[in-house]
């Protein structure tokens, strides 16, 4: 997204996070996971901007077309089409599409319309109590992964890093989808590339999986675009790393913010507590000049070299994040990540 280097801002919070004790650093015990009800044709969705507003004046109606296409009913909420700079409404409007969204009985999921920025902003007013008595599936990806990671992380409730719903969905995001939000069936092996038919002279250059460390390792999912994640670290919205596979995505960034986020993540010492991390392409995140790689690493070094000495399985180059082709991830539900197989599995149901 071109303007998303304008749109976000950093939240640096490492040194103080570090200065804490190791008991005042240590996550509590989640409650979960808690799985919503599965999505069904007629299920009611709420549609939600809790980041920036759309860019095309027919966004929300695109949003409710691509929502009806697939069998639901949607419903927008009054802030999901206004704007307040580069915020859709106010944090206070914002905040309560998102609380009365979960509050309200006929809504059966809530579907964000795109991210930007902004979404890390509505943790401090969300309604904590009413998404524990109403859990149902919030889904979103980019900026969103604040409020996936943050609701988990404060209830427990299972959440979708999903595509958001002003796109048209490919055929193998909407598939990728169902599989997760629409079966009360364990979803198995998600974000991998269709088989390639063999043909001479011609090799896959797009779905080509980088396998940093080798190992298989199982765990709870959490995480998403690695700039909004890095944001949530240090703070009560943190969900817990340890024993985690945590996946990462980006887009639009330097090697060099890769590495400063990255290495931010490794001083906390988090990362060597997860049971493995996925990442997946990091779309347009080459150094600035196209040209030369002189004086720069490329994105793959910089996790090779960051992340390649945890001693946990690193696999890289999954479909999830900011490619046309996405999967859906369940935030907070049990997945083994097997770097041999270049596979990513599912191992329980996401909904019920």
């Amino acid at each position: 997204m071109k303007t998303r280097r304008s749109l976000l801002t950093q939240a640096v919070l490492g040194s103080a996070f570090l200065a804490l004790p190791r008991s005042a650093r240590a996550a509590a015990p989640l409650p979960g996971p808690v799985r919503p009800k599965a999505l069904a044709p007629g299920a009611r969705v709420a549609l939600v901007s809790p980041a920036s507003p759309e860019e095309e004046p027919e966004g929300i109606a695109i949003a409710e077309e691509i929502v009806a296409s697939i069998g639901l009913v949607p419903k927008p909420m009054p802030a999901a089409s206004r704007q307040t700079m580069y915020l859709a409404g106010t944090d206070e409007e914002r905040a309560a599409d998102l609380n009365a969204a979960f509050r309200d009985p006929s809504v059966d999921a809530i579907w964000c319309v795109r991210g930007g920025y902004g979404s890390g902003r509505l943790l401090p007013l969300l309604d904590w109590e009413a998404i524990r008595k109403n859990p149902k599936p919030l889904l979103g990806f980019s900026d969103i992964t604040a409020l996936l990671n943050g609701i988990y992380a404060k209830t427990g409730l299972v959440t979708f890093h999903a595509p958001t719903c002003s796109s048209n969905l490919s055929e193998y995001s909407l598939g990728e989808l169902k599989k997760v939000l629409f079966s009360t069936e364990a979803a198995g092996v998600v974000a991998a590339a269709p088989p390639l038919e063999p043909k001479e002279g011609f090799v896959d250059r797009d779905d080509r999986l980088r396998r940093i460390v080798a190992g298989t390792g199982r765990g709870r999912l959490v995480g998403g675009n690695i700039s909004v994640f890095s944001m949530l670290v240090g703070t009560p919205w943190e969900p817990p790393l340890e024993g985690s596979i945590l996946f990462l995505e980006e887009v639009g960034e330097e090697p060099y913010r890769i590495d400063r986020w990255l290495t931010h993540f490794v001083l906390t010492g988090r990362l060597s507590k997860c049971a493995g991390i996925v990442l997946g392409k990091f779309k347009d995140c080459g150094p600035s000049d196209k040209g030369s790689f002189q004086g720069t690493w490329t994105w793959q070094t910089v996790v090779a070299d960051r992340l390649g000495k945890l001693g946990i399985p690193v696999l890289a180059g999954l479909r999830f994040g900011h490619v046309a082709d996405k999967s859906t991830f369940p935030v907070g539900i049990l997945a083994e990540v097997d770097v041999a197989k270049g596979s990513l599995t599912l191992l329980e149901p996401a909904v019920s």
